[in-house]
């Protein structure tokens, strides 16, 4: 049995924690800082085996060698990125076995918050870094729309009951532009209310399962009519692509935010 436990980190990360039955074995997603999570390993008598890192912004690597300096261990991550520490460089199709804590994984290549950005998908869960958010979706820092739009579409296809684990704590913010997209559909306003609760004492709305996403999550439902009618009236004009919806989606959303 598979545990995963939230580190909180600066603002609104989230570095996460797995560990199986048989103690002491753990392993770390993306340790942007690595205070919380020596703190967090000793208080659960906890040794790192592996550090999974999912792209390269230093909210999600700075931690590294701080943490190799108190435990020597394997770091994963993308081969096409400069990662602190990297041991094995991954790409789509790579797998990776972490037998202290009985699990593996399976890599997707997913570009477009990053060039090189990679997931990790196994054991019904998927660590997807900054690409997929919980009611959202990554800004497109380095790739494009269209690799984005792919990229979601490769999770998008993943079993219904997958439970989703960013990188961010962005879910009530994101359904307020959900709320914008569709304001007539009930499981955003659902979805609204039961994340608020929970923010209101401090609990985290991470995970989420993947079909929760695709009912609620307007940046996978480019190619449903309502969320495609509120793309072109936001854009002023046809939108005749998935891609091209995305695209005026993650626009019309950097636009509320700046």
């Amino acid at each position: 049995m598979l545990t995963i436990q939230p580190i909180p980190a600066f603002k609104d990360n989230y570095i996460w924690l797995l560990s199986g039955p048989e103690k002491p074995y753990a392993a770390l997603v993306d340790p942007g800082d690595a205070q919380p999570v020596l703190e967090a390993l000793e208080r659960l008598s906890l040794i790192p085996a592996a550090i999974l890192i999912t792209h390269h912004h230093w909210d999600h690597t700075n931690g590294i060698n701080a943490l190799l300096k108190h435990y020597p261990m394997a770091v994963y991550g993308p081969a096409s990125e400069a990662i602190p520490g990297l041991t094995h460089p991954l790409k789509q199709g790579d797998r990776v076995s972490l037998p202290e804590i009985g699990v593996d994984f399976q890599v997707l290549d997913v570009p477009g918050h990053t060039r090189g950005a990679i997931a990790f998908y196994g054991n019904g869960v998927l660590f997807c870094g900054d690409t997929l958010f919980t009611a959202g979706c990554g800004r497109l820092f380095e790739g494009t729309a269209e690799q984005m739009h792919a990229s979601l579409a490769q999770f998008a296809a993943l079993p219904d009951q997958t439970q989703v684990y960013c990188g961010h704590e962005y879910t009530v913010e994101n359904l307020h532009f959900a709320q914008v997209v569709e304001p007539a559909n009930p499981d955003v306003q659902a979805r609204l209310n039961e994340a608020k609760g929970r923010r209101a004492t401090a609990l985290p709305t991470v995970p989420a399962s993947l079909a929760v996403e695709k009912r609620t999550n307007p940046f996978l439902r480019a190619a449903v009519p309502p969320v495609i009618a509120a793309a072109e009236r936001y854009a002023g004009h046809s939108l005749p692509t998935g891609a091209e919806v995305f695209a005026t989606l993650r626009r019309w959303k950097d636009d509320l935010d700046d």
